[in-house]
């Protein structure tokens, strides 16, 4: 029995250093474009907004200030009641580049968000169209130079990162902990050729891509899912490229409350369901996997420790002591490129938080039904 479970824990472990080696390592070792180069394309940043006015009071100071040469700000405001339209009418001719359009329609076809996008699409000057959301913050005034940087003629779409900013707390410390661990993958994921998703907080691609794929057409009725169910319909191994220059990150405010993040994941694994068959085996097998190493791993340290087994528990300390060293070194060198948003020391801890929410939310997803979900 022992020798079964040393086995399956070693074919979990394998599996993880698999990911890890194979694709981890691409962004530990990335080597980040820092050449703006001579091109400068012109660019529609779109902004989507329901109900903001506090948020964009901040936003849109910042977005019009930022250093780039041609571009605009398209903010859409789905049928706000806050004040929004109040302010945007009283400051709009104080600033250069923003431009207001107001949405006053609501239609069963589509979803209210997705409807936004498509308008602001439509309605661009330019051929290059930069997202953000209106909770979140540019880390610097060049953080449309810094995402343009990426597009080439054939790579037209770039994947940015957007951190949540760091507060007190157990859940703030577990949002960025998942937060990071999610651009591990898809980041990592993306250099590999096997893109999946990106995060509308800090997403840019070219207007044509928008519409040679008829835009949200297939999922259009779906909350959610224009980052990520979008992207795995548009994005090819060779068309996908990365941006992890400090100056195009994005900082967002989190989630204050539990319930408030948890009703945020539901919908954001609600749309997981509609990724292509090979990106849901590969995310299944790394989140399995991980699962897997800790279930087993438990389960013989306990025996060890029942059975006063120390040759046992040398064997679960070796394997768990090589996974834990390579996962820590590769995290530790990501981290670094990705702003430090999470505490290295913190990552055993984060390894076993891990652990937990898989779990749980593994149980949700078999056992709920579809989640109701709201426009953001």
């Amino acid at each position: 029995m022992t020798d079964y479970l040393l086995y399956v824990l070693g074919a979990f472990v394998l599996v993880q250093l698999l990911y890890y080696f194979f694709f981890f390592t691409r962004l530990a070792f990335y080597s980040k474009n820092t050449n703006y180069g001579e091109s400068f394309p012109g660019v529609t940043v779109l902004v989507c907004a329901w109900n903001e006015r506090e948020n964009l009071e901040e936003l849109l100071p910042l977005l019009d200030a930022q250093e780039y040469p041609e571009f605009e700000v398209i903010l859409l405001d789905d049928r706000s009641d806050d004040g929004s339209e109040e302010y945007i009418r009283e400051n709009i001719n104080s600033w250069k580049n923003i431009r207001y359009i107001r949405i006053n329609d609501q239609f069963e076809h589509v979803t209210p968000k997705k409807y936004a996008l498509t308008v602001g699409m439509k309605q661009a000057n330019y051929p290059v169209a930069l997202m953000t959301d209106a909770d979140c913050r540019p880390s610097s005034a060049h953080w449309i130079t810094a995402m343009v940087s990426g597009i080439t003629e054939q790579q037209e779409i770039v994947l940015g990162f957007s951190p949540y900013e760091k507060q007190a707390g157990l859940l703030n410390w577990f949002i960025r902990c998942e937060t990071f661990y999610t651009a591990v993958q898809y980041l990592s994921f993306s250099l590999a050729g096997v893109t999946y998703m990106g995060v509308g907080r800090n997403i840019l691609y070219k207007r044509s891509v928008f519409f040679k794929n008829k835009g949200f057409y297939t999922h259009r009725k779906i909350y959610g899912g224009d980052d990520d169910i979008f992207l795995n319909e548009v994005a090819t191994s060779t068309n996908t490229t990365i941006s992890i220059d400090p100056e195009s990150f994005v900082y967002s405010k989190p989630k204050t409350s539990w319930g408030g993040w948890y009703r945020q994941k539901q919908r954001h694994l609600s749309v997981s369901r509609y990724y292509k068959t090979r990106n849901k085996i590969l995310l299944g097998m790394l989140s399995g996997a991980h699962v897997g190493v800790w279930t087993f791993g438990l389960a013989l340290l306990v025996l060890g420790l029942v059975s006063n087994n120390m040759f046992l528990l040398q064997i679960i300390g070796v394997i768990m002591g090589i996974r834990w060293f390579v996962q820590l070194l590769l995290l530790i060198l990501i981290n670094n490129k990705l702003g430090k948003t999470v505490e290295w020391a913190s990552f055993l801890l984060m390894d076993l938080a891990l652990y937990i929410y898989y779990v749980v939310f593994g149980i949700i997803t078999l056992t709920k039904r579809k989640p109701r979900t709201s426009w953001n």
